[in-house]
């Protein structure tokens, strides 16, 4: 069985979004869909999940310069998704933050 849920997401623009509109953020596993994510978040939170948005993020080529010459690679890909919750309900995980 897969991991679903791979960790929170702490970024400014989620940590300015939160406390309104009950919204969270989590980097989650590529391959999962809304439904999997949703059922995961309630079951791991205990919570009642609304809503559902994912977005997936290519891997970036990055170029180094090093002595022996220039070194390319990429960068993982990774998917994202917002979560809102129903009125009410809060994750407790992010109020620490």
């Amino acid at each position: 069985m897969k991991s679903i849920l791979v960790k929170p997401l702490y970024t400014e623009k989620m940590t300015q979004i939160n406390p309104e509109l009950g919204k969270y953020g989590f980097i989650v596993n590529i391959d999962a869909n809304k439904i999997e994510i949703a059922e995961a978040i309630e079951k791991k939170f205990n919570v009642k999940v609304e809503e559902v948005n994912t977005i997936r993020y290519k891997g970036k080529e990055k170029t180094q310069f090093r002595r022996r010459g220039r070194y390319t690679g990429r960068t993982a890909k990774y998917k994202k998704a917002i979560v809102t919750l129903k009125k009410g309900d809060k994750i407790e995980l992010f109020e620490q933050v």
